[in-house]
């Protein structure tokens, strides 16, 4: 299997729950830090508000401008979506997932666990955006790499 076998196969939804689910494990292999639960919740609600709101955000401008929120077939997108939350990062979705990752290490409260958002961060990249990013550009030419250049992928 080549490493292109991979490219937008698996859902990042999914690729975020098995990163979830390795840092559930090995949470409750290591050592965990002494943080007391209030603090580790509150910190871990507002990560995931904010990486709930972002991911909302993306995919409410995706469906203002009538395009495809399919990640496995960014080749069907009808516009570029360049404003709103888009102004800030290229990806808000994926990062609104990797902050919900970075909320549930922090409730785990294992730093251990932080393993997974930056496997996931790696993984996405390498295997979801790239590949993105070659659609677009080849769907959108100049006008997506002034975008680019304009916005961080992640931020």
């Amino acid at each position: 299997m080549t490493s292109n076998a991979l490219e937008l196969r698996i859902p990042p939804p999914a690729i975020a729950g098995l990163a979830a689910g390795a840092m559930w494990g090995i949470a409750a292999q290591m050592p965990v830090l002494a943080v007391p639960l209030v603090v580790r919740a509150a910190v871990a609600i507002g990560l995931a508000l904010l990486g709930a709101g972002t991911t909302i955000a993306g995919v409410r401008a995706i469906r203002r401008a009538q395009t495809t929120a399919n990640p496995l077939k960014p080749e069907t997108a009808t516009a570029l979506v360049s404003g709103g939350i888009y102004t800030v990062t290229r990806n808000p979705m994926y990062l609104g997932l990797l902050a919900l990752l970075v909320a549930w290490a922090a409730y785990l409260s294992s730093a251990w666990a932080l393993l997974g958002p930056l496997v996931f961060a790696l993984y996405i990249t390498r295997f979801q955006i790239l590949p993105e990013e070659r659609a677009l550009a080849a769907l959108f030419g100049a006008d997506y790499a002034a975008y680019q250049a304009r916005v961080r992928r992640w931020l």
